[in-house]
């Protein structure tokens, strides 16, 4: 493959990665309500509940301060912010990195870049944006519930899933593809062997 087609196919899903995060941030601020550039959209109230599928899946808005599923780290936000910076830059690193690799892996890691780059956004922006908190400090738009059947677990009464959005579905989705691929992804450089000493060895044993 030549260094052209090495470097399109590197930046290739970043492509996959703007066109989730589109679509993330649109739903989201469908959800919130915004105002910008003359046009006002007024969105739904905190809290608020609608059927989409039945009563099985709602579109019901909720903020949330911590991590994806409602996940809280206390007062931690700044540093819950940085930590995603620092997992989406080494995300980038390591979707350029597989480049050549099997797709499976790639397109996993493509997919938990997208959703951390979609609630990174309204962690950093939301908060200052909306006039509600500090930069760094905004809450993430959850709006898909998922209703299951009720069940106690740990003393606590749960009649539906932790309501999530399509970032999180993206870092969920990638997350189990990682797993059901991993032994695809592409072994370190001292796990391989040098190219030369094998054919020396090959070599040799041609004698």
């Amino acid at each position: 493959m030549s260094d052209v087609n090495v470097r399109h196919s590197a930046y290739r899903p970043f492509i996959l990665v703007a066109v989730l995060v589109f679509l993330d941030q649109l739903t989201k601020l469908a959800v919130k309500g915004f105002s910008a550039f003359g046009f006002s959209h007024t969105g739904m109230e905190l809290g608020e509940s609608h059927e989409l599928i039945g009563d099985a899946v709602r579109l019901t808005f909720v903020e949330n301060p911590g991590m994806a599923f409602g996940i809280s780290w206390g007062d931690g936000k700044l540093l819950l912010t940085l930590l995603t910076i620092a997992i989406a830059i080494f995300l980038v690193y390591y979707v350029i990195r597989l480049a050549q690799s099997h797709w499976a892996p790639r397109l996993a890691v493509t997919l938990i870049l997208a959703g951390a780059v979609g609630n990174l956004i309204d962690r950093v922006f939301y908060g200052i944006a909306y006039g509600e908190q500090a930069l760094f400090h905004g809450k993430v738009v959850d709006f898909i519930q998922v209703n299951i059947p009720d069940v106690t677990w740990f003393g606590e009464l749960y009649t539906h899933f932790p309501v999530f959005n399509i970032a999180d579905s993206c870092v969920s989705i990638g997350v189990v593809l990682l797993i059901l691929t991993g032994g695809k992804l592409p072994q370190s450089s001292a796990a391989q062997p040098n190219t030369a000493e094998s054919e020396q060895t090959d070599g040799r044993a041609e004698h």
